[in-house]
């Protein structure tokens, strides 16, 4: 009794106009949101067309995978049908399979799985499922010869955690077989632990991109090379996963340890200046400067950890209010278009030099991170 009457206290001090502001706040949110996507999907009304960049790729490639998680999470807050409409045209154009096929052990061809599991989850049929299943269990048996032969050694480059851990989370809850969850645990740990000593450095909460960033290699200031967009990958896999883990788990929380390291080092990142991150997250004289990708994706693990109770909304909400402002002001176009978005590559001089009006090599991802981003956050201040 003594709680609810805490609660209703709670709700009784918020005055009208506080209630007016947060609606209206969730509003412009909203209208961000959907003023960004309906850019992309006009840009690119057939889901089911290749990519030609530099050369031809099925639609199926990650760039667009991380498009579809982010319109999978715009359509948690705007169940607009044709959001469906336009994600089971490529789907089923691709037939529910990963890029490449069931043999396939790469994580950027497994990435589709993502999409595919949600609309599993949110309307049945086991055909959405069957391939991948069949593409980890046949994973799960392989050993990995570029990397001394390791069963668990597949995720050589950090970015690989984003597009394939949570796909083996998902087929975790799908199933109910503890054997997903384990493996990709293992995978994990390998990445982190293993893998050129570890690609996580604990003492400061941040990941090296892969073997080729690890101490000794220095950015022209002496400091360790910690890619903003990288990071942003790993931070965002351990939300994807914890949300499909129960807290009591003990996988979630070896990944909340994690998270919490990052958040905090995450924090300390932020340009003051406008509320982004550079490219390069410790360093301004290895390509410091605005970055929307990384960005989004910290905007995202931190409006989730905000409303799980993991994070300190009087620390961690004035970070995300100050990113959502930054990301607005500075990189999203009046119609819709999304600048200072790195291109593809693994580390922050990729695509440089960046600005508010240039079009990066792929725009499907950086989408796909902005949505993410805007909508843990429209739910955060809603």
């Amino acid at each position: 009794m003594k709680k609810i009457l805490l609660i209703l206290c709670g709700f009784m001090a918020l005055c009208p106009t506080d209630v007016a502001a947060q609606s209206d706040q969730a509003s412009e949110v909203m209208k961000t949101l959907r003023l960004a996507n309906d850019y992309f999907m006009a840009k690119y009304a057939d889901p089911t067309l290749p990519t030609n960049v530099n050369r031809i790729r099925p639609s199926s490639l990650w760039t667009r995978a991380v498009y579809y998680e982010g319109l999978m999470a715009l359509y948690e807050i705007d169940t607009d049908q044709r959001y469906i409409d336009y994600t089971d045209r490529w789907a089923t154009f691709h037939k529910w399979t990963p890029r490449n096929g069931v043999k396939t052990n790469d994580a950027d061809d497994q990435c589709c799985g993502q999409t595919y599991m949600d609309r599993y989850f949110q309307s049945g049929g086991e055909e959405k499922i069957r391939p991948i299943l069949e593409n980890l269990d046949n994973q799960m048996q392989a050993r990995n010869p570029k990397a001394d032969n390791e069963l668990y050694g597949w995720w050589t480059w950090i970015d690989a955690i984003q597009m394939a851990m949570p796909l083996y989370m998902q087929a975790y809850k799908a199933t109910g077989d503890r054997k997903y969850a384990d493996h990709a645990m293992k995978m994990y740990l390998w990445s982190r632990n293993t893998l050129a000593g570890g690609l996580f450095n604990e003492k400061e909460g941040l990941w090296w991109r892969d073997k080729d960033y690890v101490a000794p290699y220095r950015t022209p200031d002496g400091k360790n090379c910690y890619w903003s967009r990288g990071n942003g990958w790993v931070y965002a896999a351990l939300v994807r996963c914890m949300n499909l883990l129960q807290p009591k788990d003990k996988y979630y929380k070896q990944l909340k340890k994690d998270f919490l390291l990052m958040s905090a080092a995450l924090k300390a990142c932020q340009r003051q200046e406008d509320g982004l991150w550079n490219p390069s997250l410790v360093s301004y004289a290895d390509y410091g400067g605005k970055e929307m990708t990384g960005t989004a994706l910290f905007l995202y693990g931190m409006s989730w950890g905000i409303q799980k109770g993991l994070l300190k909304a009087a620390d961690y909400k004035p970070v995300c209010d100050k990113a959502w402002e930054g990301i607005v002001r500075d990189c999203v176009h009046p119609d819709g278009f999304l600048g200072w978005a790195q291109g593809t590559g693994k580390d922050p001089s990729a695509g440089q030099p960046l600005s508010y009006t240039k079009v990066p090599d792929f725009e499907d991802y950086g989408t796909g991170c902005f949505l993410l981003g805007g909508t843990e956050y429209y739910k955060l201040v809603k």
